[in-house]
């Protein structure tokens, strides 16, 4: 067999399921042979007990002819023609041969009396019981072919036997016949029945096992092996590698569980190729800028201080911006490793959406935007941390004075609901629409062609969900009527009363 990475496992793996199927095999086997050899013993003794009552049933005809000296046509004997004891039991010993017993033992019993209830030996042809001994065999009440037989084992001289009685009528010298076999004959007979079958069967058996055993270890190696060989492709960055094990059993939920990996590789690899194909793209702009002009300051080609001041401004705004591009991937990178320390503690949510107002007021204002904030006239405080819910509603209120149109409206709005916040944030798009499911990934832009020219590098989105979800919050946008709605859920401060806010309703910017 191959071996290759695995492949021992590979062997070992079958020579077990092999081994296993045998051992079942064999198991089962003698499971099997057990109830088989119980069940052939029963058989067998109820059929010698069968026989033995009708050869009891068969000897009393014999047995009648041995008490008398001549029949009658009807069968009976006159007492004028029977013989004594002594010539009865000799005219039996005479006579046994003829009785063809082939190995069973032939006891005639006298008359049950009163003052001997248990009958007695008067004959038998093992000869090893004397003549006169008690002998309790049980009355005839079992009916085999019309007559009444009684069945019983019988424990004689020390060895169990099988037998069967049947009373005797018309003889003056005995009073039942008794036909005895050992049990251990019995016993013997069936073992030796059992045991060819039992071979055979074990013989079948082992042969089916072996043909049957490879391809069930086959079948059941196979999976293991597709799932071993995609799992190699994919660790040598064969990405789009998926098995075909789709069934409903063990296996096919392997294989299900298998492929959702592999796509969540292959999705988490395509991220990765594409968040560091946007850093680079992103970098590249400021740093050809930041290069361009340092060199135009060092070899002297801006004259004029105007120039040289308008480079100054260039480069330091450049700087500010790659600086800031690092601190978000910083905070990206730490907050996605779980790495990000927050101070939780009570925070006033409409003091804190003023204060983020006033800050974008003025970009606001420059493009010919309306602020209007609306809020309840009490509001509870929210469990956050402040630094990065100031974070949060930055990032929020920046997206939507940055991507609104011109000279339209930007509601915020707060409401509470049992036991949480809700933050909204409402204004409308423009020709380019961003896509709700897609505008928290990193490096999203609505419109492509404003990449360059639209200040950040679309990381502020997917930081903020991120800061939300660490927070027990919940951040998610949706499309309502040419409108974009970015709706921010907090968690209210345990134990915490409401804040009042009393005249801030309907207040406009």
């Amino acid at each position: 067999m191959r071996r290759g990475p695995g492949g021992g496992a590979k062997l070992s793996l079958r020579l077990r399921l092999l081994l296993a199927a045998i051992g079942i095999v064999v198991v089962s086997l003698a499971l099997s042979g057990v109830l088989t050899g119980v069940l052939l013993a029963k058989l067998e003794f109820s059929n010698a007990q069968e026989q033995l009552a009708r050869s009891a049933l068969s000897y009393r005809l014999p047995i009648l002819r041995s008490e008398c000296t001549t029949l009658l046509a009807n069968g009976n004997c006159p007492p004028a023609r029977r013989v004594g004891l002594a010539q009865f039991q000799d005219n039996l010993r005479q006579d046994v041969p003829d009785f063809n017993l082939r190995g069973d033992r032939l006891i005639v019993l006298g008359k049950a009396t009163r003052a001997n209830s248990t009958p007695r030996v008067v004959f038998d042809s093992d000869g090893t019981l004397p003549v006169g001994e008690a002998l309790g065999v049980g009355s005839p009440a079992n009916r085999i072919s019309g007559d009444f037989v009684a069945e019983r084992t019988v424990n004689i001289g020390g060895t169990p036997y099988l037998v069967a009685t049947a009373q005797l009528t018309g003889i003056n010298n005995a009073g039942y016949v008794v036909v005895a076999r050992p049990r251990q004959t019995v016993a013997d007979k069936a073992t030796s029945d059992l045991l060819p079958l039992v071979l055979q069967a074990a013989g079948a058996a082992l042969l089916l096992a072996l043909v049957v055993s490879p391809l069930i270890s086959r079948a059941l190696t196979r999976p293991l092996s597709e799932l071993q060989s995609a799992a190699e492709d994919i660790a040598r960055g064969n990405y789009s590698r998926r098995v075909a094990l789709t069934g409903k059993d063990e296996m096919g939920v392997v294989g299900q569980a298998f492929n959702r990996m592999a796509e969540a590789v292959e999705r988490t690899r395509t991220q990765q190729r594409d968040f560091l194909a946007n850093v680079s793209h992103e970098l590249k702009t400021p740093l050809t800028s930041l290069i361009g002009f340092s060199e135009a300051l060092m070899d002297g080609s801006l004259n004029s201080p105007t120039e040289k001041e308008r480079a100054v401004t260039i480069l330091h705004e450049e700087a500010q911006r790659v600086l800031r591009m690092s601190q978000e991937l910083l905070d990206l990178a730490r907050v996605e490793a779980g790495q990000l320390t927050l101070d939780s503690q009570p925070v006033d949510l409409a003091a804190q959406l003023e204060q983020e107002i006033e800050l974008v007021r003025p970009r606001a204002r420059a493009r010919g935007l309306k602020l209007d904030l609306r809020l309840p006239s009490a509001l509870p405080p929210v469990q956050a941390d402040p630094e990065r819910l100031h974070q949060i509603l930055e990032n929020l209120l920046d997206n939507a004075v940055k991507y609104a149109p011109e000279r339209s409206e930007v509601i915020i709005w707060a409401a509470a609901e049992d036991s949480r916040v809700e933050t909204m944030v409402r204004n409308q798009v423009g020709a380019h629409p961003p896509d709700p499911e897609r505008m928290f990934e990193r490096f999203y832009r609505a419109d492509p062609s404003r990449s360059s020219a639209a200040p950040g590098a679309g990381l502020g989105l997917a930081i903020s969900r991120h800061l939300a979800t660490a927070q027990h919050g919940a951040l998610a946008a949706k499309l309502d009527s040419n409108h974009l709605v970015v709706r921010l859920e907090m968690p209210t401060a345990n134990g915490s009363n409401s804040l009042p806010l009393a005249g801030r309703e309907g207040r406009g910017f």
